[in-house]
C-alpha cells in the first residue's frame, strides 16, 4: 500500500479507468468530508457509475440510480462553500438549486472551472490518478458508463 501524509483524510477509488487518490480537506468543509467518510466505510460508493462527464468541464459521480437524481439515506449538508479554487482535480459536492441540497454526488474538475468558485463545496484534490480520470467516458447521461469499482478511506486498508 502506499504511504500518504493523512491516510485517514485520504480516498483511494479504484474505477474501471483504474486508481484515483483525492486528498480530503477538512480544514475547508469538515462536515462534507465526515459525511463522504460515513458513506465510503458503508460501502455506498462501490459500483456507482460516473452519470455525468462533460468533456473540458467534470466528471460526476455518486448517484445511487444512476441517473443524477438520487442521494444517500442521510439529510442533505448545509452547505461550506470556501475560498479554494476550481481548479484542474478539484473534487467538489454536486447540488440542485438550494445551496443545501448536497447529499452524496460529487465531481472532479478537469480544468479551472472559476465560475464555480464560492458556489459548491469544495472538500478535496486528486493527487494521484488524475490521467484515469481524463479517461473517463463522456456523456450527459454516458452510454456504458465508467464507474467506481470501490472506494476506500486509505486508512482502512490493510498494509
Amino acid at each position: 500500500m502506499a504511504e500518504y501524509a493523512d491516510p485517514e483524510n485520504t480516498l483511494v477509488i479504484e474505477t474501471t479507468q483504474g486508481e484515483v487518490v483525492i486528498a480530503m480537506r477538512p480544514d475547508l468543509a469538515p462536515n462534507h468530508v465526515e459525511h463522504i467518510k460515513k458513506l465510503v466505510r458503508e460501502g455506498f460508493y462501490d459500483g456507482i457509475v460516473f452519470h455525468r462527464v462533460i468533456e473540458g468541464f467534470m466528471a460526476q459521480t455518486g448517484c445511487p440510480d444512476g441517473r443524477g437524481t438520487g442521494g444517500s439515506k442521510y439529510p442533505n449538508l448545509k452547505q461550506e462553500f470556501n475560498d479554494e479554487p476550481h481548479v484542474r482535480g478539484t473534487a467538489s459536492m454536486a447540488r440542485a438549486q438550494s445551496p443545501d441540497s448536497a447529499n452524496s454526488q460529487f465531481f472532479i474538475c478537469f480544468g479551472d472551472t472559476p465560475f464555480l468558485n464560492k458556489q459548491y463545496t469544495v472538500w478535496g484534490q486528486v493527487i494521484e490518478g488524475m490521467d484515469n480520470v481524463d479517461k473517463i467516458k463522456r456523456g450527459e447521461p454516458v452510454s456504458n458508463p465508467d464507474k467506481m469499482v470501490s472506494v476506500k478511506v486509505a486508512a482502512d486498508i490493510a498494509a
